[in-house]
């Protein structure tokens, strides 16, 4: 049997629109994905426990407040010091094309930027988050 892709999916910050990360939640989930939403206004600390307690394989952010480097970065760096550096993090949102280059060498696998379609961010899913075995 093999194990199931564990995502959580996370509204960090101040944002307080989450439409399109629920969207994404229920894309993920309707392809087979464990999708653990945590809801809004969680502190990057709050996102990395969640995501330990849930085993989980990946993280994706939503940011639409421009606080998107500071956020990622913070991620990445708490999920490193709690030995989770494996967990693949990507997200999505408002996010200037110029800032890309600086978020993937943070560490950030992928960002869906407006107009990604949720079949896309599913098959890219599939392709580059490898569940853990059972």
């Amino acid at each position: 049997m093999s194990a199931r892709t564990r995502v959580v999916i996370a509204k960090p910050g101040l944002d307080g629109h989450d439409r399109g990360v629920k969207i994404v939640a229920r894309a993920l989930r309707d392809a087979g994905m464990e999708v653990i939403y945590t809801g809004l206004h969680q502190t990057p600390e709050q996102i990395v426990e969640t995501a330990i307690q849930e085993d989980a394989d990946a993280v994706g952010l939503s940011v639409l407040s421009g606080a998107h480097m500071t956020l990622f970065r913070k991620v990445i760096e708490l999920l490193a010091e709690r030995g989770a550096d494996d967990v693949v993090v990507f997200g999505g949102g408002i996010i200037p094309d110029a800032d890309l280059p600086e978020l993937e060498r943070l560490g950030v696998a992928k960002i869906f930027t407006p107009g990604a379609t949720t079949q896309a961010i599913v098959e890219w899913a599939r392709a580059h988050i490898v569940p853990a075995a059972a």
